[in-house]
């Protein structure tokens, strides 16, 4: 019986795993929101932030666990992004240092930007677990747009990233 359980519980998650890996999240359509919300992490999220805000296809951006250390005038030279845009459109979060204080970080900016829909870009293998973070932290009425900037994850990223988004569910199966 303890046997079977074992099985049953390894096979479950080798099949998981198996999905994880190859079905990550991709790219979204050119879908127009409120925001584009990019945490802090990975190559290509910040510039396909500013990337989706210059095309018009979000009206302000917030790019989320900023490290303290970086000043505006120091974002806006290393990405390219003018003092005006700087000022109307982009805001520097530097409160969250991990994925879920990304989520509760992006809720208290979209409460105080009255934003109804947001785009959240951030690294295919990191997709789920932030917005599952994400969706735990934002009211219902908030519709949010997965962008997955894709990557090229070696096995070592890709399991410990499983580890963690079972650990997120657990963790939100948890709080209910």
């Amino acid at each position: 019986m303890v046997r079977r359980a074992i099985s049953l519980a390894v096979l479950v998650w080798a099949i998981g795993f198996l999905w994880f890996v190859v079905a990550l999240p991709r790219p979204a359509d050119g879908v127009r929101t409120d925001a584009v919300i990019v945490p802090t992490g990975g190559p290509g999220r910040i510039a396909r932030g500013l990337q989706v805000l210059d095309s018009g296809q979000a009206g302000k951006m917030l790019v989320s666990g900023v490290d303290p250390e970086v000043r505006p005038r120091e974002f806006a030279a290393e990405f390219g992004v003018s003092a005006r845009r700087m000022a109307c459109c982009v805001t520097l979060g530097f409160v969250a240092v991990d994925t879920r204080s990304n989520a509760a970080e992006t809720a208290k900016w979209v409460a105080q930007n009255e934003v109804r829909s947001l785009r959240l870009v951030t690294t295919d293998w990191h997709m789920r677990r932030a917005a599952g973070e994400l969706d735990r932290m934002l009211p219902g009425h908030v519709t949010v747009i997965r962008d997955a900037v894709p990557s090229q994850p070696d096995l070592g990223t890709l399991f410990l990233e499983y580890h963690k988004l079972i650990a997120s569910r657990a963790a939100g199966l948890a709080d209910l």
